[in-house]
């Protein structure tokens, strides 16, 4: 029976499923990582857990956020005592594995809090308690969010970096790298090989000026999303197009039910929106008529949302995210998850302009990418540039400079040095 996985997938699923070691699931954008997820969410016969650094990334693996999972405070843990759950204790010994998405976004004391709550819950002083930890991301795309003067001068004495990798527990541990190189993405070599010249900080005056040279074509009348650094740029852009359409906003509220800690929402609260709006969809479509990131135009709003879609039109409906809580059944001796808040709302967001941060993970045929005055993180230009499809869907408010391709020093000593596992070679899509 098809799995629905490319072969490379398949061997990375089958390692994963096949073993207990601890395995980072890394590759460049468009490589199918969150594909791979899925199904090994789905599809894994082990006793396993899906958690993520942020609510948002957590509803979209269908899993809880590492804190809420494992009961560990905000902010730096260091030694500090965690409280003894005689529930967390029964849910945390059952598991066989346990799948972080976004890793690259979870800092090495975090990791480590995991690690000795897993020990202290299964009463195994061994890396992770005994249970395999599999994690997802790449770093050269996210990196950790640095806290404020004290959390960074915790950092700088005590640990070799922020990032995950160079938490203390993999002194006793081996994490092997799998890295998928199928990029399902892009389709043209050349494209690919400038996206990894980015991605490495190897970008020749070569490269720079192919970029540069198709990114200064004007932009059509008909200007596809813009990806933008800050959010004030995109708001703005948003609400400018918004205003000059004819006639009044009409205004979607969201219905929330249950806790979603925070203002961690998959989709606006309030969504406003008109006919000829431009928007984005933020869910697959089980029908498969859209996908996560389809760029469509609002043609009529009644009490659903028609939205033409590359020429055909279909009618959208409220769609409920789900927030999970894993529970264990000393009945069945399984883990459960149950449905602790739901949130619904259209599947939609205004896309004249989108973040580069919140388009992470999306494709887009075309895209005006806006870097303003300076890139000010790590990855930022290389989320933004591999978002596309084609080199001729580029289009660039200012030509890319030197400064503008920033990686980070660690991340670079990590992935030339740690042990890989070597996949066999994919097969030429």
């Amino acid at each position: 029976m098809p799995t629905g996985l490319s072969a490379e997938q398949q061997a990375v699923f089958d390692l994963i499923e096949g073993t207990r070691g601890h395995v980072f699931v890394t590759g460049r954008a468009g490589t199918g990582k969150s594909t791979l997820l899925g199904h090994l969410a789905w599809h894994s016969e082990k006793q396993l857990v899906v958690c993520a650094p942020t609510g948002v990334a957590a509803l979209n693996v269908g899993g809880q956020t590492v804190h809420s999972l494992f009961k560990l405070p905000i902010g730096v843990i260091a030694d500090r005592d965690l409280d003894d759950d005689p529930a967390l204790r029964k849910l945390l010994g059952a598991i066989d594995t346990v799948v972080i998405d976004e890793v690259s976004m979870v800092n090495a004391d975090l990791l480590d809090a995991v690690d000795r709550r897993l020990r202290a819950a299964r009463q195994r002083n061994e890396p992770f308690g005994g249970v395999q930890v599999v994690l997802f991301g790449d770093p050269f795309q996210l990196a950790p969010v640095p806290g404020d003067v004290d959390e960074r001068a915790y950092f700088a004495d005590n640990y070799r970096s922020m990032w995950f990798f160079d938490a203390k527990v993999w002194e006793q541990a081996e994490l092997t790298v799998v890295e998928l190189r199928e990029i399902h993405r892009q389709q043209d070599d050349e494209f690919r090989a400038m996206l990894n010249a980015v991605r490495h900080n190897k970008v020749t005056a070569e490269i720079a000026g192919r970029l540069n040279g198709a990114g200064a074509r004007p932009v059509p009348s008909e200007a596809p999303i813009t990806l933008a650094t800050r959010n004030d740029s995109v708001n703005r852009i948003n609400a400018r197009a918004l205003a000059a359409l004819p006639g009044k906003n009409k205004v979607a509220k969201a219905e929330i039910n249950g806790e979603f800690g925070g203002r961690a929402f998959p989709a606006e609260e309030s969504l406003d929106l008109k006919p000829g709006a431009h928007v984005m969809f933020l869910r697959n479509d089980p029908d498969q008529r859209w996908v996560n990131g389809s760029i469509g135009v609002v043609t009529r709003i009644r009490n659903s949302v028609v939205v033409d879609l590359g020429g055909e039109e279909h009618e959208v409906f409220p769609v409920s995210w789900e927030r999970h809580r894993y529970n264990y059944s000393a009945a069945t001796k399984k883990l459960t998850r149950e449905v602790v808040a739901e949130f619904i709302q259209f599947p939609l967001r205004l896309a004249w302009a989108v973040t580069i941060h919140k388009s992470q993970g999306q494709t887009y045929d075309s895209a005006v990418v806006d870097l303003g005055n300076r890139v000010f993180s790590a990855g930022q230009t290389y989320v933004a540039l591999s978002r596309l499809t084609t080199l001729e869907g580029l289009y660039l408010t200012r030509p890319l400079a030197p400064q503008d391709i920033i990686v980070d020093r660690d991340v670079i000593r990590f992935m030339t040095s740690a042990p890989r596992m070597r996949l066999s070679e994919p097969t030429p899509r």
